[in-house]
């Protein structure tokens, strides 16, 4: 089992770094921690602007996230991709879709299977199966519902979504290395719910892809609606989806790169990219 990093107000960059030292006599859980800190070391952990919700941070071996506990979703997801995360053990088919509540997160405080079940909804994942194939236990803990929010299925997570996830494996292989991050647009308020739970249906969805070594970040807001791509390929599609880091930080209440200089947070923020094109991408 991971070990969750338990934050009910807010966790900086300098309170991961400094959690990472306080945990190091604890052989079990240091790695997984210092993974978890390397992880946003290049943007800083996002932060709420204004008063922070009720919230989690959770350490995973592929992913760190911040769990809200009133909508029971995630409020950012962020991942460090490399290559080598999209090969190896870990096989979605196999382990049957294991999708469970979060065994970290009191009942109450999370989502459960039933929240889903006949809502019209799928599970839609923020950090993918995809990414997680490096290890078994890290594509289980992909599965747990604290890495979901639920999402239109036909034209979105199993269309354009999944597009979108596979473009930023490629991107990932062209350039080496990403960090990425996920999550949920609530535009006025979860003001609709599923299941007993009442688990918060975002009206959007963002992904951010970020270049450190280039300091270059491509944005992304899709709708949390069917998609109509007309049999365009996604490069094409998602051209109409491209946001600003700003639009993204307005709408979701978040700063996400409270971590880099001053200028260089400024300019991404502002700066709405062409997206990029796959060069050699994962040969997959």
């Amino acid at each position: 089992m991971s070990a969750p990093i338990r934050a009910m107000r807010r966790m900086t960059p300098a309170s991961i770094l400094a959690l990472v030292a306080l945990v190091a006599y604890l052989p079990s859980a240091a790695g997984q921690i210092s993974e978890c800190a390397s992880m946003v070391r290049d943007i800083g952990a996002p932060e709420y602007k204004g008063n922070p919700p009720q919230h989690m941070i959770l350490c995973r071996i592929g992913y760190v996230l911040s769990h809200n506990t009133e909508r029971r979703t995630p409020d950012w997801v962020v991942e460090l991709l490399t290559p080598d995360r999209f090969i190896g053990p870990g096989d979605r088919k196999q382990e049957g879709d294991p999708f469970a509540p979060d065994p970290d997160l009191a009942v109450g405080d999370r989502a459960e299977l039933k929240d889903y079940r006949k809502s019209g909804f799928d599970r839609g994942h923020m950090a993918p199966a995809a990414s997680m194939k490096f290890d078994i236990e890290a594509m289980r803990q992909s599965f747990y519902l604290s890495n979901m929010a639920p999402q239109v299925g036909r034209g979105l997570n199993q269309h354009i979504w999944a597009d979108l996830e596979s473009l930023v494996r490629d991107w990932t292989c062209d350039r080496g290395r990403l960090v990425v991050i996920t999550g949920p647009i609530y535009d006025d308020g979860p003001s609709r719910t599923i299941g007993e739970g009442a688990v918060a249906v975002p009206s959007a969805f963002y992904k951010i892809a970020y270049d450190s070594k280039a300091k270059r970040a491509l944005a992304f807001i899709l709708p949390n609606a069917a998609v109509k791509t007309k049999g365009k390929p996604a490069l094409r599609s998602l051209r109409a989806f491209v946001a600003t880091v700003g639009e993204i930080e307005e709408r979701s209440g978040l700063d996400l790169f409270a971590g880099l200089a001053p200028r260089d947070e400024r300019r991404i923020e502002a700066t709405k990219s062409a997206i990029w094109p796959v060069r050699a991408g994962c040969g997959q």
